[in-house]
């Protein structure tokens, strides 16, 4: 089994991100081979302001620190906002370090016509600074509301993410089973 934390990370009243990982997780739950872990930030109470290093953690911080470091891989869900991604989602990875470390992150980013993908790129730039590796496949959605079927449903059946989905899903375990492997044979030392 691989354990895939997925991260919805926007925090807004009325936003999408739980829509979309409810998706995902519906299509990653067809795998007999992921457990899934959902954490949506706007429910886990992290706080917006990052303590000093000798200072205790939050306890909201060490109830979300021991999920983190159970997972395998990490799919970050994230809304694109003015050319980059939400606050709330820097605070939450930056109150962490080595859960991140050596582990697989896959991007669904969506917003306006550039599906998220000036968010996407910042966050490759955070998690591997994180020691992290984020995977090539990605899942943009431009225009997301465009995606609605004629009953309300969500993605269209013939909407090209879903075939996104697959081949992200597919990277990210690849990923995940090597990772683990080499971490399991040789402890990373950042």
């Amino acid at each position: 089994m691989l354990r895939f934390a997925v991260i919805i990370g926007s925090t807004r009243t009325g936003r999408f991100g739980p829509t979309v990982a409810d998706w995902l997780v519906s299509r990653a739950r067809r795998r007999a081979e992921l457990e899934l872990d959902v954490i949506d930030l706007a429910e886990t109470g992290l706080p917006e302001t990052l303590c000093d290093q000798d200072d205790p953690l939050p306890r909201p911080v060490q109830q979300l620190a021991p999920r983190l470091a159970a997972a395998d891989a990490f799919v970050v869900v994230t809304p694109e906002y003015n050319r980059s991604f939400p606050a709330p989602l820097k605070t939450a990875i930056d109150w962490f370090y080595t859960e991140w470390h050596a582990k697989p992150v896959a991007f669904i980013s969506y917003g306006r016509e550039s599906g998220g993908r000036h968010a996407t790129e910042q966050l490759r730039q955070v998690f591997t600074e994180l020691h992290a590796v984020p995977i090539r496949a990605e899942v943009s959605l431009p225009s997301y509301w465009q995606l609605f079927a004629a009953d309300g449903s969500w993605p269209k059946p013939t909407a090209a993410c879903n075939t996104e989905l697959k081949t992200t899903l597919d990277q990210l375990s690849w990923w995940a089973h090597a990772l683990r492997d080499a971490r399991a044979k040789r402890p990373y030392l950042p």
